[in-house]
């Protein structure tokens, strides 16, 4: 599975956020969800529309935001 498959990116749903396709819900919250320590079964209870998959996909997501991220060494003083 492609998270490509499960989120979406439009500037006409929450300012252009990513959310998961035909939700308005965003990886942004799903993320957030999980590290404050919920855990699956607890988002999929609270935001029925969501599926397993959907959670996977925002993870997929944000992790390769961060494959994509450049680091740049500080300099020193």
């Amino acid at each position: 599975m492609s998270w490509r498959e499960r989120i979406a990116i439009d500037p006409a749903v929450l300012v252009g956020k990513p959310v998961v396709k035909g939700t308005r819900i965003s990886v942004e919250l799903v993320i957030d969800l999980l590290a404050a320590g919920w855990n699956h079964e607890q988002i999929l209870e609270s935001y029925p529309r969501l599926t397993s998959d959907d959670i996977r996909a925002c993870l997929a997501y944000a992790g390769e935001l961060l494959h994509s991220e450049r680091v740049y060494p500080l300099e020193v003083a």
